[in-house]
């Protein structure tokens, strides 16, 4: 038996964007009568305008193109980009959701995919018909199921509500249950997306703990996630996607480096020439200042001293919030910062309703280079995100008049402390 799990050769996914204007919208009967009727008319000026593409506002683009690689059985393989890189298409194809354009992938042996909540899930059945169902669609036999469903259960923590159809489900129970079945009813591929960016950080930990286990078994994990600290402890190796083709594909350690170094490279583009965004676009972030405060407004901060960050939208947006993250050198993410969350500290800026501003009194990040995330949303509905927003870098200073370390291996941040001396 061959010792390849997965086999990709040159696939390639291309979709079609825009409107076809020649598919026109159902006629009556008498419209289509004239249409008959001028039919000949059509075919003579068809003539004369063949080739110009009249009539099309269709555009494709290419979400995957000529990616290529192998995953042997029971490694784990990490799977990095930006936004719009492709890795969501290419588990969907995996999983068969999606047919590709070009190309093949070669898939040897029963697969468990999470790329959504509550995939594969039916709304109208109750929890445990679903665990039957997705088990059936696996290929598992009843026994092996019902050998499996209480650790399932217990793992998803959704004992009370197993009989309670899924459309009733919150998120995250829809969540927990969803990898559990995936996770428990024994693949020996699994694909997770970054679906488990959904849940909150104890699930996280638990469902990384299962897919260890999941990896010590011999059983072979195909991870996406931005979450490089989880794809490092995780990943034995990893591909970075970039454009929809495989930019780097080396041990996870250079793959995560690599990507990085792409980040930092976006971070220079003006932000209204990044396409790789999400959202819906109704209000975009158009730039970032970040300054210490009575400085002359460079990306330099200084540890100890104020800063302030200042998102500048396109326009203005009822119910508007911005959250941001910085991350460090190595992709660790180390605060997060949300203006949803109100603080009877909070204040409304009289002089712009385009701008927020969030200021830190002091600077408590330890000297190295950062880079943030950002997310924009009105009325809570998400309406950019950018990943690598923003970099800045972080010089040496006094903390409540004590000197930082610049040590990096000895963490990110430094808290405000003082120390009991013995007499000497």
């Amino acid at each position: 038996m061959s010792d390849v799990a997965i086999r990709v050769e040159g696939l390639g996914k291309q979709y079609r964007i825009g409107r076809d204007r020649t598919r026109a919208r159902y006629k009556t009967l008498r419209e289509q009568m004239m249409r008959a009727a001028g039919a000949p008319f059509r075919v003579i000026r068809s003539a004369f305008t063949r080739g110009n593409g009249e009539g099309r506002a269709e555009e494709s683009i290419w979400a995957l193109k000529d990616v290529s690689f192998e995953v042997k059985r029971g490694e784990v393989l990490g799977v990095i980009g930006r936004n719009g890189a492709g890795k969501s298409t290419l588990l969907k194809i995996l999983s068969r959701i999606t047919e590709p354009t070009e190309g093949f992938a070669e898939v040897h042996g029963r697969v468990g995919s999470l790329l959504e909540v509550g995939t594969g899930f039916h709304p109208e059945l109750s929890g445990r018909e679903n665990i039957y169902l997705n088990g059936a669609i696996l290929g598992m036999r009843r026994g092996e199921i019902d050998r499996k469903f209480d650790e399932m259960v217990a793992f998803a923590e959704v004992e009370k509500f197993i009989d309670t159809p899924v459309k009733h489900y919150s998120s995250g129970m829809y969540l927990r249950l969803a990898f559990a079945v995936a996770a428990h009813l024994q693949p020996e591929i699994l694909l997770v997306d970054e679906v488990l960016a959904v849940g909150d950080a104890e699930f996280q930990k638990k469902c990384l703990g299962k897919m260890q286990d999941v990896a010590q078994e011999g059983r072979t994990v195909l991870f996406v996630s931005h979450n490089l600290a989880a794809v490092q402890s995780l990943c034995s190796r990893g591909i970075v996607l970039r454009n929809g083709s495989v930019w780097m594909n080396a041990g996870v350690r250079d793959a995560v480096a690599g990507y990085l170094r792409t980040m930092g490279s976006v971070a220079d583009l003006p932000l209204w020439e990044r396409k790789d965004r999400t959202g819906k676009g109704l209000v975009r972030l158009t730039s970032v200042d970040i300054a210490t405060g009575g400085t002359d407004g460079s990306n330099a901060l200084i540890a100890g001293w104020p800063a302030e960050f200042v998102f500048h939208l396109t326009s203005a947006c009822t119910g508007v919030a911005c959250t941001f993250t910085i991350y460090d050198e190595r992709g660790q993410p180390v605060a997060n910062f949300n203006s949803a969350r109100r603080s009877s500290n909070d204040t409304v800026n009289p002089d712009s309703d385009t701008a927020l501003i969030c200021t830190l009194e002091e600077n408590l990040l330890l000297p190295g280079d950062y880079r943030i995330n950002v997310a924009i949303s009105c009325e809570g509905e998400l309406q950019d995100h950018v990943e690598g927003a923003a970099t800045f870098s972080v010089s040496e200073g006094l903390v409540h008049g004590r000197p930082v370390s610049t040590n990096s291996r000895f963490g990110c941040v430094t808290l405000p402390h003082r120390w009991l001396l013995p007499r000497s």
